[in-house]
């Protein structure tokens, strides 16, 4: 197992490429949860992630034979942009296997910064079956994201970080996936502040490493779902979890309503874009899912930002109409001149900004002379809405809330 002198000996190597990510107090979001919380923003980091942190402190870490022999990842995100931009430095071969499924946009990532992409597999793990044979035949080093020791060190370096900056931590937050990402961090921080609480945090929809935990022994699942891509991990890997039940005081789990709002809330109240694994830890203050102390002075590990912008939409969209900011109905009208012109007036009486509207007088649910308007509004909160539906009833329009 590494130890905290492997870690600070990692953190020369990883500032190489890697940047102090910004590390600030948060103060809505410490009155929203009752304790004093900080941030650390990996989701600055270079490659937009700490993965590059490992991924560097591993080929950094290799023989010069080795390294001229180049490297293997599997990786859909952001190990992939990390083992990638970590070879560019040493200018060595690299060859990223990604799922057949992996967006355009990830694969350009990973290609701007020098390396090969193979596409192979449906999913994860298809694609990590691949990569091993492929290096093995090859001849290469193959890069695991996680279930590596030299990996483990570099993800440690952001503890030495974080403590340089704050301390009398009661509690750091880290996403779990792997399990790299925590091991490296309790480590370090179990070494230097033994009293500070290591919290893992990870999805309900990928708790393989939430029931290993708890059982002290290793659990995998069957699949997983969750929005937080990062942290979708379905098996446990045996390496991480004999450090994490050696140092890490608790493990919980969110799930994808409250990561979505966790998103949502940085983005609103902090202005930071966050992927759904590095929002984790926000989700579980702000869901009240500790059980620390009031006024704990607690960080949250934000570990990354390369959220998809068609998964952040959605998040967006959902988030209003959660909170009321937006409605959408489907009106019932008599299709003759001036019906529509008659529920505009009401709308704007009722001060609703219509932001989308759609016509349709031929779907079959409708009676001849009958007219679906769809309707998309921009409103002020709970009130508003049911200020708008009173006014509707009042003037006999039949309608129905589209969610």
């Amino acid at each position: 197992m590494i130890t905290l002198e492997d870690i600070k000996k990692a953190h020369s190597q990883v500032l190489k490429v890697a940047v102090k990510t910004p590390f600030s107090y948060a103060p809505k979001l410490s009155e929203a949860s009752g304790y004093e919380v900080y941030l650390k923003k990996e989701n600055l980091q270079n490659t937009g992630s700490f993965k590059i942190r490992g991924a560097f402190n591993k080929i950094a870490s290799l023989t010069e034979e080795e390294r001229s022999k180049g490297v293997v990842a599997a990786s859909a995100g952001n190990h992939a942009q990390g083992v990638a931009l970590a070879s560019k430095h040493f200018e060595i071969p690299a060859t990223i296997v990604m799922p057949e499924t992996t967006p355009l946009t990830k694969i350009d990532g990973v290609k701007s910064y020098g390396a090969d992409v193979v596409l192979s597999g449906t999913n994860y793990d298809e694609a990590y079956a691949y990569g091993v044979d492929y290096a093995a035949s090859e001849g290469r080093i193959f890069v695991h994201p996680f279930a590596d020791d030299e990996v483990i060190a570099g993800q440690g370096t952001i503890a030495l970080e974080i403590l340089e900056n704050c301390k009398d931590l009661d509690a750091i937050l880290v996403p779990v996936g792997g399990g790299g990402l925590i091991s490296g961090v309790a480590v370090a921080v179990k070494a230097i502040s033994p009293k500070t609480k290591v919290i893992g945090v990870a999805a309900s929809g990928a708790p393989a490493m939430k029931l290993s935990y708890d059982a002290k022994k290793p659990i995998d699942t069957v699949e997983v779902r969750t929005i937080a891509d990062g942290i979708a991990v379905r098996d446990t890997s045996e390496k991480t979890l004999e450090y994490i039940l050696k140092y890490v005081d608790d493990m919980i789990l969110v799930d994808d309503e409250e990561i979505a709002n966790a998103i949502l809330y940085l983005l609103e109240k902090q202005k930071l874009v966050v992927e759904g694994a590095g929002a984790v830890g926000v989700a579980a203050l702000i869901h009240e899912k500790l059980s620390l102390k009031k006024g704990a002075k607690v960080v949250s590990l934000l570990s990354g930002g390369n959220i998809d912008v068609t998964m952040l939409s959605v998040i967006i969209e959902k988030g209003l109409l959660k909170s009321y900011r937006k409605m959408k109905l489907v009106v019932t009208l008599v299709d003759k001149p001036g019906s529509l012109l008659t529920l505009t007036q009401i709308l704007k009486v009722a001060q609703a900004n219509i932001v989308q509207i759609g016509y349709d007088r031929t779907s079959l649910d409708l009676k001849f002379g009958d007219a679906y308007v769809s309707i998309a509004l921009e409103t002020k909160g709970k009130e508003h809405q049911e200020l708008i539906k009173r006014m509707l009833h009042e003037h006999g329009f039949r309608f129905e809330e589209n969610h």
